[in-house]
């Protein structure tokens, strides 16, 4: 009768842990990998969208600044944008500016690790304007705050706005945050095989391997 038992198979006496990632297919050919589950991870795109959503809209009020001033020919203080124009404190709250410079700032800083190789390089390029950009903005927020103008101006001043106007001079740091940004995304899509192999995000689009047909 104890022949007829089959031997039940060994069982590990070892426990794996359970890890904040899954395994997936990458291109036809090549080794799975390893996708992180956080915001750098799975859910690298759906922040991504939300964060460009936001930097787009602040980039659109600038250029609609730029537009009431020289093609409607108003003067800079009644250029309040689009919300401005139904609510024109926002457009003097050095509040609302620097928040939204420092929300910048994080979201470029807390994005980073989701990029790898040619468009890591892109997207820091941008967070080092950005946080340059932010600088002038805690500066203007400080002088606001203590009611004392810096540099004998006599309004709120930032250290390139004694060359260049304040409009101007943040639409230009608007774009040139921008256009790294969207040069890292285009190739953050659009991957080599090394950077693809090194990603944890699932931003790119992986092949899976071909169905049977």
């Amino acid at each position: 009768m104890a022949d007829r038992i089959a031997r039940a198979p060994d069982r590990p006496t070892s426990y794996t842990p359970r890890e904040d990632n899954v395994t997936t297919h990458g291109l036809a050919g090549s080794p799975p990998v390893r996708i992180s589950t956080g915001i750098n991870g799975a859910g690298h795109r759906i922040a991504l969208n939300t964060f460009m959503f936001v930097v787009l809209a602040h980039w659109a009020e600038h250029l609609t600044q730029a537009y009431q001033i020289y093609v409607m020919g108003r003067a800079a203080p009644q250029a309040r944008g689009v919300l401005g124009q139904f609510f024109p404190w926002l457009i003097k709250s050095e509040w609302l500016h620097y928040g939204y410079a420092l929300v910048m700032v994080i979201g470029l800083f807390v994005l980073r690790k989701g990029f790898t190789g040619r468009s890591k390089t892109w997207w820091m390029v941008a967070f080092g304007i950005q946080f340059w950009h932010h600088i002038e903005h805690l500066l203007l927020f400080l002088q606001a705050q203590l009611g004392t103008p810096f540099f004998g101006q006599a309004v709120p001043t930032s250290i390139a706005q004694l060359v260049v106007p304040r409009v101007e001079l943040h639409l230009f740091y608007n774009t040139i945050v921008f256009i790294p940004m969207v040069v890292a995304m285009y190739l953050h899509l659009r991957p080599n095989p090394a950077e693809l192999k090194a990603a944890e995000c699932t931003c790119a689009r992986r092949a899976d391997s071909p169905s049977p047909v």
